[in-house]
């Protein structure tokens, strides 16, 4: 399995593919890994172009990211975001660092010149070196908005806003009914990236969010199809471990479409590709075990395995994981 595709969200997908990356340089030096990110919480703000999930799986592979939250870069100061904010512009709950401006102020330039989103991810990865190649799901702009089930602020039940604005300013505590992914229709799959699926020898789904993040980059036309019909053996890992989301707010995602938070019930939402679902095969951690009958009878190969990523070295073990169980599925 020396070509590895990972679809990919922000942190959990990033931090995944930091293992992945530490697991093959000790032991499969010449594998080739393509990650494709999710790019559905994108936005524009305060003129620029904003990509959560690409800068944070560039920064973490290329050794800039703010370990302590997660994203962005360590050491930040946030000058240009108060003087901003003195001005009355930009969104006080979500303010940009800095050192992460610089990134966003280039990828803009770079856009407004005539790159597209691929280009300008080339471009900013020159310099982070993540050793894998980066690809965002699509070059046209794809924004995940959610429906509001409640009042909130200026906002009224019915309004769409930023997914962003849900997840950040309040935390996923207001009720939504649904996600809207905007632009999605007119969306294809970006250069290299249904190549990076088709042509791979395993594709990986790393604990992301099952609804905001994989599920949106499968959402995107062609993209799926793609996923159902590769030769490559598709392996999931949970990012549910008893009962609870391991990071951020998953569980509000997952009710919110109807899934039950357990890592049984994610593994039956993406459901079996034998049953035109995702999956091949399908981690859980050993807390969980009690599903894997359930999911081996709907066709989905699991095993039960620790899958708390605390550090590289445990990263790389859950990867060493999916490698196995790969190997293993027929």
């Amino acid at each position: 399995m020396n070509k590895i595709t990972v679809l990919a969200g922000g942190i959990g997908g990033a931090r995944f593919t930091r293992g992945l990356l530490h697991h093959l340089a000790a032991t499969r030096p010449e594998a080739a890994v393509t990650v494709v990110v999710n790019t559905g919480d994108d936005m524009w703000l305060d003129g620029l172009r904003i990509c959560p999930d690409l800068d944070t799986v560039m920064y973490t592979l290329g050794g800039g990211i703010n370990e302590e939250q997660g994203w962005g870069r360590p050491e930040e100061s946030r000058r240009a975001s108060a003087e901003i904010a003195a001005y009355g512009r930009g969104w006080s709950w979500f303010t940009l660092g800095d050192l992460d401006l610089a990134t966003h102020i280039v990828r803009t330039d770079l856009m407004r010149s005539g790159s597209t989103l691929s280009e300008a991810t080339e471009f900013l990865c020159r310099r982070w070196q993540p050793g894998a190649r980066l690809l965002p799901m699509s070059d046209q702009p794809v924004e995940t908005h959610v429906r509001l089930g409640a009042d909130a602020d200026e906002h009224r039940a019915g309004d769409l806003i930023h997914f962003e604005e849900w997840w950040v300013r309040y935390r996923a505590h207001v009720a939504v009914t649904e996600f809207v992914q905007l632009g999605l229709a007119a969306a294809v799959p970006a250069p290299g990236v249904i190549e990076a699926i088709t042509g791979a020898d395993l594709v990986i789904l790393p604990p992301s969010n099952p609804v905001v993040s994989i599920g949106t980059i499968v959402a995107v036309p062609g993209l799926g199809d793609a996923l159902r019909g590769t030769a490559a053996r598709v392996v999931g890992v949970s990012p549910i471990i008893a009962g609870a989301a391991v990071r951020g707010m998953a569980d509000a995602c997952l009710s919110t479409i109807g899934v039950k938070t357990s890592a049984e019930a994610v593994g039956l939402h993406y459901g079996s590709r034998s049953n035109g679902g995702l999956l091949d095969a399908w981690l859980v951690d050993d807390t969980d075990a009690a599903a894997v009958p359930a999911l081996a009878a709907a066709g989905i190969r699991s095993a039960a395995v620790p899958l708390w990523m605390r550090d590289v070295p445990t990263s790389a073990a859950i990867a060493a994981e999916v490698l196995t169980i790969a190997a293993a599925t027929g």
